[in-house]
């Protein structure tokens, strides 16, 4: 059971992640926007995309999906910050979408590294060994 729920958990973060690079890399008004008001555009816009896109590649790869959830966590953490902030919890009129899609994003990435608390830990030792 557990296995089945880190897939789904995967596939869900990094599919969401995924489908937000077509707008992000081709311009769309709403990506555009998004990183205009934060003063980003459009390096900002480029940047985040390519890192969301390390961050699903990172996550469907069973070895190195506890990495890609960090990296996932920190990626949508600006996001959130971003929303509450600066952005508002509705950005041009979407209900409130990109903000739901970013807080099943955190979830999800939480979930995982929840789910696999023990490779996680033990990864955190192997760093602090190496750092030595």
């Amino acid at each position: 059971m557990k296995n089945k729920t880190l897939l789904f958990l995967r596939l869900i973060t990094a599919i969401l992640f995924l489908q937000t690079l077509f707008y992000k890399f081709t311009a769309s008004p709403e990506s555009v926007y998004i990183f205009s008001k934060l003063g980003l555009e459009p390096l900002g816009r480029i940047a985040s995309g390519v890192f969301e896109l390390i961050a699903a590649i990172l996550i469907i790869i069973p070895a190195t999906n506890i990495i890609g959830s960090i990296l996932s966590l920190g990626i949508i953490s600006g996001a959130i910050v971003s929303h509450l902030t600066i952005l508002g919890i509705v950005v041009m009129d979407d209900g409130g979408l990109l903000f739901f899609l970013a807080l099943v994003i955190f979830f999800s990435s939480s979930a995982i590294l929840f789910l696999q608390k023990e490779e996680l830990f033990k990864l955190l030792i192997q760093i602090k060994k190496r750092g030595k």
